[in-house]
């Protein structure tokens, strides 16, 4: 298993697998709907010829594929090692805790700064930081103002395990939210959001009509 982690690690790292190396292979093996391993084999051997000698690679098909594979070994046994050989125990110590801390900062903050942009842009309204001492004393990241009336708002994102407990967070955030809307005067929204495939989202999208009614 650590071994395929590390061929596999080192050959896409050096792009062996891309079709400017072995061809459109998701595309050829499609056009062959092969039956069989042999009959993919062929198929895929002919096709290689016919790349390499586009390309202007004189070699065949087999000692290609060979030649890729000494390539790959040369960069592992050889590369690789050399920059794992350098790396020390203070190195991996930095990283971890740079990847605990920093980073995960980093993304939440960014997460949320993101979000924050969206409603500004969506509801058409003013949106400020809150003061610290609303973060601490209301659980609240953002407000708005009205004529009559504060409006709160609180971006918390999630994890997908975390999803099922979105009831338990907003039971735990009831009584500061209570607080805020006796003290000044309007609700609290709470905006929850997720990162799926890169891209952040409101799970809850439903609390922007709500917003926006507040505001009416």
């Amino acid at each position: 298993m650590a071994k395929e982690w590390i061929l596999n690690m080192a050959t896409n790292r050096w792009g062996l697998n891309k079709k400017n190396s072995v061809g459109p292979v998701a595309l050829w093996i499609r056009e062959c709907d092969p039956k069989s391993l042999a009959e993919w084999q062929k198929y895929y051997l002919t096709k290689l010829a016919n790349f390499l000698r586009e390309k202007g690679i004189n070699l065949e098909p087999e000692k290609y594929i060979t030649f890729l594979g000494q390539k790959l070994y040369v960069k592992i046994s050889e590369t690789m090692k050399a920059e794992i050989d350098e790396v020390t125990a203070e190195d991996c110590i930095e990283y971890i805790k740079n990847l605990l801390i920093n980073r995960t900062f980093d993304g939440y903050q960014n997460e949320v700064i993101t979000v924050y942009g969206y409603l500004k842009n969506i509801l058409g309204v003013e949106i400020q930081p809150a003061p610290d001492k609303w973060d601490r004393l209301y659980n609240v990241d953002f407000f708005i103002k009205t004529s009559n009336k504060t409006i709160g708002l609180q971006i918390k994102p999630l994890t997908y395990e975390q999803l099922p407990e979105v009831h338990k967070w907003r039971q735990w955030l009831t009584s500061t939210h209570e607080r805020f809307k006796k003290e000044q005067g309007g609700e609290v929204f709470i905006i929850f959001t997720t990162t799926k495939d890169r891209k952040k989202a409101i799970h809850n999208p439903e609390v922007i009509e709500e917003i926006k009614r507040s505001l009416s």
